[in-house]
């Protein structure tokens, strides 16, 4: 789950890049201090002075930088005229960027225990660890209140999920090479500074050995709003928030019809990921019935930000209508002179309108919205950006597997075409079957004439060849999928095996088998 945004700087776009969505001059993974964004059809909006850093203006404290949480943006903004639609849509449309300017961005979220009890990190735990790794490894500090509650180093940050999981968001790079080594370096540096403090991480999907009462609360105003609004709309919300972890890669689109395509492609072939990557199979203990607990617990969670868009293969489908269904969204906040105001289920339509009730008589800025795009969890996310968000955390390898399934698919023009026929006649109830049973039954799914291993061995193949086709030696970093879909067995039925076998059905060594 990610909740900061990584989104790109935006720039003025003319009124005919909006239907063309030609390209604009930025990467992903960052944003500089402010932009200008400008609506040239519209000449009595004046241009917003948007500043649109995350971590907001620095400050030192003895030799340390500190920077403030994200966002605080509120003092930097005047929303002197109301957002139109056509803005949303352009904020959305300024993502577009040429194949050469297209990075690879890969979040991955993983569980800090103690290794002598295998409890949880405590945030206490958790700020001496951040604060040591600032100091040793030169991170700028980001701070909530009093409160340590990431890092930021370039383009990269280190952020905290509700429960203490540790996130890595990292830079917009080049290759997979690139993001492997980036990985690597995270893991070492946290590594580092852990073992020291008797502290261990773990790459697994779902919390496999404590209930949810054991999982310390992180001091962050927004995760409050959420675990408050999250029981009134789902069941298994506030395990997502404080038992899950994933990896997610984020990627660029050259234009609104790139985007369709990598969106659609991408919704397709999420089950697949999922399977591909289960990696939960344990809750307080014992198995939970499920390959991917983490994917279950999605459907779950709140129906109206969550799920397969079926909307995305309608005709119409475009940046436009992404805008329609995030603004019946409904919303979890405002961030206002350094506050979280809680707007859970609250529309973005009336604040669109100067009616937000907990603010009445305010108008959203650019900002608001970004924000806002950062509270939808479908199972791939449009920002200036796609990000494809259906896989289990899991050990380092798989780490670099992730971006690598989807770089080889997403950004070959072959590859994406074989998988857009592949799957051109699949229905809506195809796709939502494949949704809700692969969290059960992994590549064993039943499809079609036989069975979802099938389909993914073929997938993979398309993915191995759109790697080769770009020419930077990276299809080995398919290995750990290759091996998948040769078996048909799955990370998680892996683990099954040697809890029913070797580990005497204790859950306890998948702390060793997993651990960084």
């Amino acid at each position: 789950m990610v909740l900061m945004s990584h989104a790109s700087p935006s720039h003025g776009i003319l009124h005919t890049e909006i239907l063309q969505c030609k390209s604009v001059n930025n990467t992903i993974g960052f944003r500089p201090r402010t932009s200008n964004i400008a609506f040239p059809w519209d000449s009595s909006k004046t241009i917003q002075k948007m500043h649109v850093d995350a971590f907001g203006v620095t400050s030192k404290r003895g030799n340390q930088v500190i920077v403030a949480a994200s966002p605080p943006t509120e003092d930097a903004v005047v929303a002197s005229d109301p957002l139109t639609k056509e803005d949303l849509v352009g904020y959305l449309a300024s993502g577009c960027k040429p194949k050469e300017n297209w990075r690879i961005g890969t979040e991955h979220e993983k569980f800090g225990f103690e290794l002598k009890t295998l409890r949880p990190m405590s945030y206490v735990q958790i700020a001496d660890l951040l604060n040591a790794i600032s100091e040793r490894f030169d991170w700028e500090k980001v701070m909530e209140g009093d409160n340590i509650i990431g890092l930021k180093q370039g383009k990269q940050s280190i952020s905290l999920e509700p429960g203490g999981q540790f996130e890595l968001s990292g830079a917009p790079l080049e290759t997979l090479h690139q993001t492997c080594a980036e990985v690597n370096s995270h893991l070492y540096q946290v590594k580092a500074v852990a073992e020291e403090m008797g502290i261990g991480f773990i790459g697994i999907g779902f919390q496999p050995k404590l209930e949810r009462k054991d999982i310390p609360i992180m001091p962050k105003g927004r995760y409050e709003i959420m675990r408050n609004y999250m029981p009134k709309v789902g069941s298994l919300g506030l395990d997502m928030m404080f038992r899950t972890c994933t990896v997610q890669v984020n990627l660029d689109f050259s234009s609104e019809a790139d985007m369709i395509r990598k969106f659609r492609a991408g919704l397709a072939l999420q089950p697949i990921a999922t399977a591909l990557f289960a990696n939960s199979p344990f809750t307080e203990g014992k198995p939970n019935g499920y390959l991917s607990m983490r994917s279950q617990i999605w459907t779950d969670t709140d129906n109206n930000r969550s799920g397969m868009l079926p909307f995305v293969f309608d005709d119409s489908f475009g940046f436009e209508q992404y805008v329609e269904y995030a603004l019946d969204v409904p919303m979890y906040f405002v961030y206002r002179k350094k506050k979280y105001i809680d707007c859970a289920g609250l529309s973005f339509r009336d604040f669109m309108a100067g009616k937000l009730a907990p603010i009445p008589g305010e108008y959203p800025t650019l900002n608001d919205w970004e924000n806002h795009l950062t509270t939808i969890f479908p199972e791939v996310r449009l920002k200036r950006y796609l990000e494809m968000r259906g896989a289990d955390g899991g050990p380092w390898r798989r780490l670099c597997a992730l971006p690598a399934f989807w770089v080889g698919i997403l950004y070959d023009d072959a590859s994406l075409q074989n998988v857009l026929d592949m799957t051109a006649d699949w229905t809506t109830a195809e796709r939502e079957m494949l949704r809700n049973k692969v969290p059960v039954s992994g590549l064993k799914t039943p499809f079609r004439d036989g069975l979802l291993k099938h389909v993914a061995q073929e997938v993979v193949g398309f993915a191995k060849d759109g790697l080769e086709r770009r020419g930077y030696k990276e299809t080995g970093f398919l290995n750990e999928v290759t091996e998948v879909v040769r078996t048909g067995l799955t990370p998680a039925e892996k683990l099954l095996e040697f809890y029913h076998g070797k580990w005497g059905q204790n859950v306890d060594p998948v702390f060793e088998e997993l651990l960084y």
